[in-house]
């Protein structure tokens, strides 16, 4: 599952390289929020000796997708409300400017309705995780209509705490389902070149996604 490529390796330090991936499978909710890793176990998997399993979670710990508890180890993070709510403000800057640059054509709105369609099969079939995988890569590919591979790392983190945020959260049906719909439109409207209506769009479903997930993540501690 978390055996590095030659191509994971091709940039950076190899403890970038499996920060890199860890995050990926950060994205894909194969690690649950409040979960214990164990350096054993990790870098077996990842098969890196532990010094550089280490210099890792020191890595993924300054990104704010772990953090270190003396005397009992190492956990991800579980995002709370203030997190949610600065989360949500980074997205809304980032994903409004690559929606403001989108150039008919692009190949990433391509790729943003070939999600939503697999969001919709995924979803038929009540695999809600999936479809929330799907959710994220939906939402990774409308940042790259920025054409900025800047924005794009940038935004890779706050993905990876999103999924930490949704993790927390048990109906996953109810989290996801009502945003299949709005990601086809809100693509339908881009393919249109109605970059103005797409925003105000966009600006709609991130302060109802927002008020969805503070208002569940309140259930939880309530």
């Amino acid at each position: 599952m978390a055996k590095l490529s030659t191509k994971d390796l091709q940039n950076g330090s190899l403890a970038e390289a499996v920060a890199a991936r860890m995050r990926e499978l950060l994205i894909a909710g194969e690690f649950a929020p409040g979960q214990k890793l164990s350096e054993q176990t990790v870098a077996g998997q990842f098969e890196v000796s532990r010094n550089t399993l280490r210099e890792v979670f020191r890595l993924l710990t300054s990104q704010r997708l772990l953090k270190h508890i003396a005397n009992r180890g190492v956990f991800v993070v579980a995002p709370d409300e203030a997190a949610v709510i600065d989360i949500y403000r980074v997205r809304s800057v980032i994903q409004k400017g690559a929606v403001q640059a989108t150039v008919k054509g692009h190949p990433a709105l391509a790729r943003m309705r070939v999600l939503s369609e697999q969001a919709k099969q995924a979803s038929s079939v009540g695999n809600w995780r999936q479809v929330g995988t799907i959710n994220m890569e939906f939402h990774r590919a409308m940042v790259e209509l920025s054409d900025s591979p800047r924005l794009s790392a940038c935004f890779d983190l706050v993905l990876a705490e999103l999924r930490l945020v949704f993790g927390q959260l048990k109906d996953a049906a109810h989290l996801h389902e009502p945003y299949i719909e709005l990601n086809a439109c809100l693509v339908r409207t881009l393919e249109d070149g109605e970059i103005p209506a797409a925003v105000l769009q966009l600006e709609a479903y991130l302060l109802r996604s927002e008020r969805g997930v503070l208002a569940a993540l309140q259930r939880k501690i309530g």
